[in-house]
């Protein structure tokens, strides 16, 4: 069951093709420098790659804006060169996930100019039309701020299309057949082709009911995803779908379904957006509380733990004044925010570059209750360019080394040139360097990835949070098959000593610490009392060494 469940254990690394490693010399990552590069990744101990949509596209939105489902983008490389990507990929353990985005396409795919220039087209119902401009046309906008409406008329169709995101980006009619039919035959294109699953983007929007005449709350379809994951376990039994679902928890199981049989992970953004408050107020109880109210899960479904990704830090789940402090500590310019909800940076410089809390950071990714998913480039604490637009500023180049380009390409005028002034210019924040550094930030990564892989019991394993009289420490046990892990994290600046009891009688007496090998002994009471340095961590192993020689003879 372990090997079905291939993702309840997984690191997942997402990057992008185009910004990862340029094998051409043309100013632009490829499949083929992505591919000399995976030895780096698996010496991180990454076991699937997330890749960011890399198909044809006009480039208006990183490529969301997709114009061919079943094609390779040509600066990227042929459908050759992803197949020879996936098969080194799969020589070195490693699976590989992709962007499956159809909520919407780019105006200019066949589909929708065949669609606008004749309605009688075979792919006109394929889309979404109104005659007139409909009521709440202004309503529903992604991108506030940016978007000015979810309706726009085309001149040449001589009617208005839906598009719940930008102007160029025209939503897909899911609840026809034959829109649905083509969903399920790019996915089990791209499986044959080597991937071991999709991240489905904007999944509320891709399954939510559209038309001029819908309304108010939104009214998903939710036997579409029923039908996706019948579709992959026919097709493969270990593909997954990792869904994009910014939603509240009493949705959680609409979406994961009570009898498994919807999607298999989920990112969780309640984790996500409260860690952050976390962190910036050193009070753990509303991640607490958002981690209670996550837990109920089919026990084949796992979420997906993330401190940053491709888009901007969204806080919108946050009360004002939670955001607002979060905006205060990590986004406090103007030029930081976006869209009024969300902070544009990358991790480093958001925490001030403070190695203390960068760690902090990540054991508690690491920690949480799920898969933890790195972006690339923050295992070595890239910064971010805030002089580029909206979320752009955290989609640089990977810098490889201090050479010219951050050794990410061979060109004088890369598509999209590193970062190359300031603390975290290439010169001075890369990997080459860092991997020479055995107390830099990679080789730390390198080792706390090992250890997580170490202990499936986050994985596997089931939760207790464990008081300790302090908001600021955030205590989690895990137990699985007679196992068990315990994770302290102290969010404070200041040091501060804890006191605890295991839960667990017996070995919970004696607990080591899996990062140190340093020992704490419970007292006559069954108590621990351990000085957390401030930002401090420990991943204790309940039950010490003793019990894992016990374990070994079993």
């Amino acid at each position: 069951m372990i090997e079905d469940l291939w993702y309840k254990n997984a690191v997942i690394y997402c990057l992008s093709v185009g910004s990862f490693m340029d094998a051409n010399g043309d100013g632009i990552g490829d499949f083929e420098g992505l591919e000399r590069r995976l030895d780096y990744l698996l010496g991180l101990g990454v076991t699937a790659i997330w890749l960011h949509p890399f198909q044809p596209s006009p480039g208006r939105d990183h490529g969301y804006d997709v114009a061919d489902y079943y094609g390779v983008d040509p600066r990227y490389g042929t459908l050759g060169d992803f197949v020879a990507f996936t098969h080194a990929a799969k020589q070195r353990g490693m699976r590989v996930l992709i962007d499956l985005v159809v909520n919407h396409t780019s105006d200019q795919h066949p589909w929708f100019q065949a669609a606008r220039s004749d309605p009688n087209a075979l792919t006109r119902d394929w889309y979404v039309w109104s005659k007139t401009k409909p009521p709440q046309a202004h309503e529903g906008m992604v991108f506030p701020g940016v978007q000015k409406s979810t309706w726009s008329y085309d001149k040449e169709a001589k009617a208005w299309y839906f598009h719940r995101f930008y102007d160029f980006q025209p939503d897909l009619n899911t609840a026809n057949p034959h829109v649905q039919a083509e969903i399920l035959k790019i996915m089990g294109f791209w499986i044959q082709l080597g991937v071991s699953g999709f991240r489905m983007d904007a999944v509320p929007f891709v399954i939510a009911e559209k038309g001029p005449e819908v309304s108010g709350e939104p009214r998903e379809q939710f036997e579409l995803l029923r039908l996706f994951r019948e579709f992959l376990q026919w097709r493969q039994g270990d593909a997954i779908i990792l869904a994009e679902a910014n939603i509240l928890p009493r949705q959680d199981l609409d979406y994961f379904g009570e009898d498994a049989d919807r999607m298999h992970m989920m990112f969780n953004f309640q984790a996500n957006q409260t860690l952050f408050y976390a962190l910036a107020s050193a009070d753990s109880r509303p991640l607490v509380k958002a981690l209670e109210k996550t837990r109920n899960r089919p026990a084949s479904g796992q979420w997906a733990i993330f401190l940053r990704n491709h888009d901007e830090l969204d806080l919108g789940r946050l009360t004002e004044k939670q955001r607002q402090t979060v905006f205060q500590a990590f986004g406090p310019e103007p030029d930081m925010q976006l869209y009024g909800r969300g902070i544009r940076r990358r991790l480093a410089p958001m925490l001030g570059g403070d190695r203390r809390r960068i760690e902090l950071a990540y054991s508690l990714m690491f920690t949480l209750p799920g898969t933890p998913v790195l972006r690339y480039g923050d295992e070595i604490g890239m910064g971010d360019d805030l002089s580029l637009p909206e979320r752009d500023c955290a989609r640089t180049p990977m810098q490889w080394s201090h050479e010219p380009q951050g050794g990410f390409t061979l060109s004088d005028t890369p598509e999209s040139p590193p970062i190359h002034h300031g603390a975290y210019a290439y010169q001075h924040v890369n990997a080459a360097g860092q991997r020479c550094a055995p107390e830099s930030l990679l080789n730390w990564m390198e080792r706390i990835i090992r250890m997580r892989k170490e202990v499936p019991e986050i994985g596997w394993g089931d939760f207790t949070v464990i008081e300790t009289g302090h908001p600021g420490v955030l205590a989690l046990r895990y137990d699985w098959r007679k196992n068990s892990v315990l994770c302290l994290h102290n969010l404070q600046a200041e040091p501060r000593e804890v006191g605890f009891a295991t839960g667990l009688d017996g070995d919970g007496r004696n607990l080591i610490d899996l990062l140190t090998g340093q020992r704490s002994l419970a007292n006559d009471d069954g108590r621990h009392c351990v000085l957390m340095e401030g930002y401090g961590y420990r991943w204790y192993r309940v039950g010490g060494l003793d019990y894992l020689l016990r374990r070994s003879e079993i």
